[in-house]
């Protein structure tokens, strides 16, 4: 059976690199994209898959590249978007720069992927996977522009699972909570806004990037083509539970 050939959006952050190294080692051939040169060649070269520096906010560069590399990789059965920003400021304090920002790099990149993604799936079908947040659904303060991007997101994604469906192009979203790379490190390098985050997550403990790339991986799987247009809520129960603090006797 020939390799499955996926193409991974911010292949150099925390869960975009993680989500890369366990595609690989199920066998899978990979395009890698992002705009960290220096840490893509380094992942590209580990991973030995080729790479490209892209802006995933500019459908022209993602589009090129996609289409450029295509004909190395053989036919696009997945694509998924692992770009990300996060804010945690109350919308009084978000200048317009930030919140166009927010958006830009959340939202339109998801938007340019699942348009690129279509272009090179139309034919053969495939999976589109978005990365979406625990704040798009959950109401926490000081996330008004995040929450916004992410939430937007996933109506991206239902909407897409929708028109692409005949095309047996699946669209899903996972929706992680706090998780542990340089993009939170302002977050959980403090020790006690550590230890609240690890409180608001029932199990007591902030996520791993290869706690939401284990989902992922599974969620590009052809053997899983009949799960599309869900969030899958990878947050340590942060969205949906509210435990004692003291252990159940």
């Amino acid at each position: 059976m020939a390799p499955d050939n996926f193409v991974v959006l911010g292949a150099s952050g925390g869960i975009g690199s993680e989500t890369c190294r366990r595609l690989r080692s199920l066998g899978s051939n990979l395009l890698l994209l992002g705009r960290d040169q220096d840490a893509l060649q380094h992942l590209g070269d580990e991973l030995a898959v080729p790479s490209r520096v892209v802006d995933a906010t500019s459908l022209d560069e993602v589009t090129e590249a996609v289409l450029a590399e295509s004909h190395n990789l053989g036919t696009v059965n997945g694509i998924v978007n692992c770009v990300g920003s996060t804010l945690l400021k109350p919308a009084h304090l978000t200048s317009t720069a930030e919140w166009h920002d927010t958006l830009t790099t959340n939202l339109t990149s998801a938007f340019n992927t699942v348009r690129v993604g279509y272009q090179v799936m139309k034919k053969s079908g495939g999976a589109i996977v978005l990365l979406s947040s625990a704040v798009a659904g959950l109401g926490l303060a000081n996330h008004e522009a995040i929450a916004a991007a992410k939430a937007g997101v996933e109506g991206l994604m239902r909407s897409a699972a929708a028109s692409y469906a005949r095309r047996r192009i699946r669209v899903n979203a996972v929706a992680p909570g706090l998780v542990q790379t340089r993009l939170s490190a302002p977050v959980w390098s403090n020790p006690k806004q550590l230890i609240a985050s690890q409180a608001l997550h029932a199990v007591g403990r902030i996520g791993q990037p290869q706690d939401v790339a284990s989902i992922i991986s599974w969620l590009l799987a052809p053997d899983n083509d009949w799960v599309t247009g869900q969030v899958f809520g990878i947050d340590g129960g942060l969205s949906t539970l509210r435990v004692p603090q003291k252990r159940v006797q």
